[in-house]
């Protein structure tokens, strides 16, 4: 396993050679191998509120804000969770029981540590910020970041550019001078409206 690690990490760094001046990682399922933590979490809460639910409905809407995902779940299974509830309930025990434990994705947090000084870095993100600080500080990274952008940060979450683009104005690049590192559709989507370059790392 370590050495695909290495060649993913090999592949990245070719694939990011140019004349960038910013790198933007998504968190969740890019420098964190927490997606089966997160499925987990909702197949859980929404367990407690008597809903049995496929948890590959979290990898088919990857990248898009818990509310919406519940709002999906409720027309799906005919369900009546109310979004923001259901998020407290998620993110806390989220937080409490499985951030603790996050695991990195190695070839792009070693990406991320060799960038740091040679690029702008940034952490773009669809869940709270205080979910991600606590992550970045179990990975060891939260110190390399110059700018984090979480839900809290903007109206409309990817697909929209909206995220991405207020990184690189609060990092000072230009968006074509932006590189996306993702792992779902909503994230990709954003970042060719954003007009930046991505990379899905899932598919190296």
């Amino acid at each position: 396993m370590e050495n695909v690690s290495n060649d993913k990490y090999r592949t990245l760094t070719e694939l990011t050679r140019g004349e960038y001046k910013a790198f933007l990682y998504d968190c969740d399922g890019t420098l964190a191998d927490n997606m089966e933590d997160h499925k987990k979490t909702y197949v859980k809460v929404a367990s407690q509120g008597g809903v049995q639910i496929d948890p590959e409905i979290v990898d088919e809407l990857a990248g898009y804000p818990i509310p919406e995902v519940v709002e999906e779940i409720n027309k799906r299974y005919n369900s009546d969770f109310n979004p923001q509830t259901f998020e407290l309930s998620k993110s806390d025990l989220f937080y409490k029981e499985f951030i603790p434990q996050t695991k990195p994705i190695a070839y792009v947090v070693n990406h991320l540590k060799a960038s740091v000084g040679k690029y702008k870095i940034g952490v773009v993100s669809g869940s709270p910020r205080r979910m991600i600080q606590k992550t970045l500080e179990v990975l060891g990274i939260d110190t390399m970041v110059d700018v984090m952008i979480c839900a809290e940060d903007y109206e409309k979450g990817k697909p929209s550019p909206d995220p991405f683009l207020m990184a690189a104005e609060k990092l000072g690049v230009e968006p074509g001078a932006c590189v996306v590192f993702e792992d779902g559709d909503p994230g990709v989507k954003a970042a060719e409206a954003a007009g930046m370059k991505w990379i899905r790392i899932d598919k190296i």
